[in-house]
């Protein structure tokens, strides 16, 4: 977490992240750690300190710190160390796989991911509201709105109930 001590956040109320990264795109799981973790409890602790008292954060579904899955491990983890830090109230968004624009923010296409999401797309009808594919505008959309509605405390918030209705 050394090279992310330096960040100093502006004095703030509020503090939405939205960091993360893939195993693939960050070559490792160190480096992944490093996104995933160490940047954005730099970046909560920083926010933190310059005064932000409610947090909105998107994690993910499955985030568990017990998880012997790694990618799911690391964002309990990340929800735990954050949820530590005495924000007055704090909303973690668990979206399924998030689909929209990504060449819009300049990241690679990710086949895959394409496949994914057309079938669930063809799915939709069929598939429980927590595991279709949501539009990161949404996810956006309905942290926002959840955060102004939650005065204290924290609260989950799965990706059914950002689907749009």
């Amino acid at each position: 977490m050394e090279g992310f001590a330096a960040f100093q956040a502006p004095a703030v109320d509020e503090v939405f992240i939205a960091l993360g990264t893939t195993l693939k795109v960050a070559g490792s799981q160190q480096a992944f750690r490093a996104v995933d973790f160490d940047a954005v409890l730099a970046m909560t602790k920083s926010a933190r300190a310059a005064g932000a008292r409610r947090l909105g954060i998107v994690s993910a579904m499955g985030a568990d710190a017990k998880s012997s899955v790694f990618y799911n491990r690391i964002k309990g983890e990340m929800e735990a160390a954050v949820s530590r830090l005495g924000y007055d109230s704090m909303v973690l968004a668990r979206p399924s796989l998030l689909s929209g624009d990504r060449s819009a923010l300049g990241q690679a296409r990710r086949s895959a991911e394409k496949f994914a999401a057309t079938t669930m797309r063809l799915l939709r009808p069929l598939t429980p509201a927590n595991y279709r594919a949501i539009e990161a505008a949404d996810v956006a959309a309905a942290l926002v709105s959840t955060l102004q509605n939650t005065p204290s405390g924290q609260k989950v918030l799965l990706s059914g109930e950002m689907q749009p209705r």
